[in-house]
């Protein structure tokens, strides 16, 4: 009975009940997409203020401005390095496993798929960099704009690092500011598997698992794909970098088990920041690659992105040209980074790209409606995980990681402090 008290076991329970319930009772939908949703807004009304503390903390309390620039440069290069390769992997399974050949193509016009068309013909990516820098801050915490938030917060922590010994009274202020967000934070995430239960209970009650067995092939494949980018390519990222991605994925177990049934890597940001401070990451660094790493190291949806583009080809018996080919993932390396924080970001993306590259059929996304619910978990994870890695990553190579630390509450090995590893819920 003793395990019953641990979160994600809890969380396990409700993901399995939640199957159930939508199974069973596909009526109760509606409600369990409030609870979903209620969950995820109780992490999001935090997620603002905890970015923002955490960075002016960080960055006046210890940091090094020449540091600050250089962990930013760095981050984006890798961020850059690893979606390439997410993307060039999904481009060459799908041309293996080729999941949409022989299915048949359904005509009939569907209005999501205008209104997705519409949302794609209205971003402009050439503003995507400038909206970066907000117009009004107030209105950035407000719609929880995490580049915006990001931009004003190292600005804001610049400024105060000027004003020297004078700003210190502000800065300790600060810092009780943010434990009293993370004490919020530990309140709402005992409710964490009420909002698995309600995320799973609404995506079996509203599509059910009938969408999956013509589908079956893609959604497969995708998951493959999912599964040989962690466990082959970032774990060899890690193995160079001379720590266990396995270790760090069960440290980091409960995240993963509730961005499984929320469906949202949100859920778990300001969660995943304090636990890779108690790790051992320095904060400064842990502020600045999480809040950059979710705009722009969105590794499964990138995978997601390329194995679409070229599924809707095999469909409509569209044999792309290797030149082709190469013109998606430069098409993709661009749109790919406007998912940021846009509801419904990847079929508008997806739009974006097709739209572009004017070979596909637009309407091809009508087929993709009915299983992208349960590819979006997948999604959820690979892009948690991707952060996660490139934040210890980025942390080791700048030797901003207590190494004793972090063999102590990652890997659970004896080091030269000795005490309980720090957790997000007691």
């Amino acid at each position: 009975m003793k395990y019953l008290k641990v979160l994600y076991v809890q969380v396990i329970i409700g993901i399995i009940a939640g199957v159930i319930a939508g199974w069973l009772f596909p009526g109760f939908a509606p409600a369990a997409k409030l609870i979903s949703e209620t969950f995820i807004n109780m992490i999001k009304m935090v997620i603002g203020p905890v970015i923002f503390f955490t960075i002016v903390s960080g960055i006046s309390g210890a940091g090094d401005m020449k540091k600050v620039g250089r962990v930013g440069g760095k981050a984006l290069i890798y961020f850059e390095v690893v979606t390439t390769l997410a993307l060039i992997i999904g481009l060459i399974v799908a041309n293996v496993i080729k999941p949409g050949a022989g299915i048949p193509v359904s005509h009939v016009p569907d209005a999501k798929v205008t209104e997705y068309s519409e949302q794609a013909h209205q971003i402009n990516w050439g503003e995507f960099f400038a909206h970066i820098v907000p117009s009004n801050i107030i209105d950035a915490f407000a719609k929880g704009d995490i580049l915006q938030i990001l931009f004003f917060s190292i600005l804001f922590a610049v400024g105060l690092k000027w004003l020297g010994h004078a700003g210190n009274s502000l800065l300790i202020n600060f810092e009780k500011i943010n434990k009293v967000l993370f004490n919020i934070l530990k309140i709402v995430m005992r409710v964490s598997p009420i909002g698995a239960f309600g995320g799973m209970a609404y995506t079996i009650g509203k599509f059910g698992f009938a969408s999956l067995a013509v589908l079956g092939k893609l959604l497969l494949s995708f998951y493959i794909t999912c599964i040989f980018f962690v466990f082959v390519v970032l774990n060899l990222v890690c193995r160079y970098y001379k720590f266990s991605l396995w270790k760090l994925l069960g440290y980091i177990k409960e995240e993963i088990l509730i961005v499984l049934g929320a469906s949202s890597s949100e859920a778990v940001l300001p969660s995943v920041m304090q636990k890779l401070e108690a790790a051992g990451c320095e904060k400064e660094v842990v502020g600045l690659v999480i809040p950059t790493g979710y705009s722009f190291n969105l590794d499964g949806t990138t995978i997601y992105l390329s194995m679409s583009v070229i599924f809707l080809a095999q469909v409509f018996n569209i044999e792309l040209s290797l030149g082709q080919q190469l013109t998606v993932l430069g098409i993709l390396l661009i749109t790919s980074k406007g998912a940021a924080g846009v509801t419904g970001s990847g079929f508008i993306v997806l739009a974006s790209t097709l739209t572009a590259l004017k070979v596909i059929p637009i309407e091809g996304l009508a087929l993709l409606i009915g299983v992208d619910r349960f590819m979006s978990e997948g999604r959820a994870i690979i892009n948690f995980i991707g952060n996660t890695v490139a934040t210890v990553i980025i942390a080791k190579s700048e030797k901003a990681v207590d190494e004793d630390t972090y063999r102590r509450v990652v890997e659970k090995r004896e080091s030269k402090t000795i005490g309980p590893a720090p957790s997000l819920v007691s």
